[in-house]
């Protein structure tokens, strides 16, 4: 069966390739779409995640940009015995110098230890901290203008995480003047001992202002985390049809030029089941050629993205084993459904049509 596929590959070689172009172009798109949309919620999750066992917003907000907590509570939650560290931090972005837009953290100084310095010192009152992305950005290595405020650049750090690395870090009293707010989020670390989910309903009995999630809690049902998974689901779906139409189109003619041989060889006895099963293990072939193809580019291109300075660590993606195994289903389901379509509109036709060349 694989020698007769392989045969049937090498005599229509122009189809061949027109069909491992169309699949490769679809499912490195998907690739591509599903893993920058995954790689921005594992960045800003793993930021969230890496110092605090729970998270307090303001109540009924709908991002974190947005948020507004009374940094003075952090005094009431430290006479909790179950809470061995409180901080607090400011999400925004401003523009930074020439640079449009960069994010901006405002941290209490118990979180600057999170931030791995590479040169200098963690900032005063007045100073920043630059992310090493940003740093190598700027023209003047000394001072830095954030929102016509200008700050004196203390140091230099550099994290995995590409929405830090590419943003700037201050004194959460200097953002707070910035952005005008007391603190996005409140962010807590707790005993080992601690049952999480009963410390989250004591702490939101303490103001009716705002609201405290389990980190985990609060990473599932960020509403942006969903927003992005579902436009990354709604444009690998459009991609994944535009593959295809486009597949079942060129099999289309394919198989309508092989009219003759699937006649002759449904004259001779060999039952259509067979030959459909034929066409299955060509699309087959077709689906694994073009899917290591497809994760060789996809994998060239991501690391090209990650290291344009241009972006600054913003955009960045992995291809993680379960997005390969998902999109290596999605490959075979294109290939098959669109050699599947034009062979079962093939098999309906009676071989002696199949024979004469007629149209099928």
């Amino acid at each position: 069966m694989l020698k007769l596929s392989f045969k049937a590959l090498k005599a229509n070689r122009l189809k061949t390739f027109l069909i491992i172009l169309s699949l490769v172009f679809s499912i490195t798109s998907i690739f591509l779409i599903t893993s920058i949309s995954n790689g921005v919620i594992s960045m800003y999750s793993s930021m969230l995640k890496s110092d605090g066992d729970i998270i307090i917003t303001q109540k009924n907000i709908s991002d974190t940009f947005f948020s507004n907590v009374d940094i003075r509570l952090i005094d009431k939650l430290k006479e909790l015995k179950q809470i061995k560290k409180a901080s607090a931090l400011i999400v925004g972005a401003s523009i930074v110098e020439n640079l449009p837009i960069v994010a901006v953290y405002g941290v209490t100084k118990n979180r600057f230890n999170n931030y791995n310095l590479k040169k200098g010192s963690y900032p005063n009152i007045g100073e920043v901290l630059v992310g090493k992305s940003i740093y190598e950005s700027l023209k003047n290595k000394k001072d830095v203008l954030i929102s016509n405020k200008k700050f004196k650049i203390s140091g230099i750090f550099q994290s995995k995480i590409g929405f830090e690395n590419g943003g700037v870090v201050l004194n959460i009293q200097d953002a707070s003047n910035i952005f005008n707010k007391s603190a996005s989020m409140i962010m807590l670390n707790c005993k080992i001992d601690t049952n999480i989910d009963e410390l989250v309903k004591k702490i939101n009995k303490i103001d009716t202002n705002i609201q405290a999630k389990s980190t985990t809690n609060f990473v599932d049902n960020y509403n942006q985390f969903k927003i992005i998974k579902t436009s990354s689901n709604v444009i690998s779906f459009i991609s994944f049809c535009m593959g295809l139409l486009t597949i079942a189109s060129i099999l289309s003619i394919t198989i309508n030029q092989r009219k003759t041989e699937f006649g002759i060889k449904r004259a001779i006895g060999i039952s259509m089941k067979k030959i459909l099963l034929q066409i299955m293990s060509e699309s087959i072939i077709l689906a694994i050629v073009s899917f290591i193809i497809s994760i060789c580019i996809s994998n060239i291109i991501l690391f090209f993205i990650k290291n344009i300075s241009y972006l600054h660590g913003y955009v960045n993606g992995e291809i993680s084993f379960d997005i390969a195994i998902f999109i290596f289903i999605t490959s075979l389901l294109i290939a098959l459904l669109g050699s599947i379509i034009p062979a079962l509109n093939a098999s309906k036709t009676d071989p002696i049509i199949l024979i004469q060349g007629n149209k099928i």
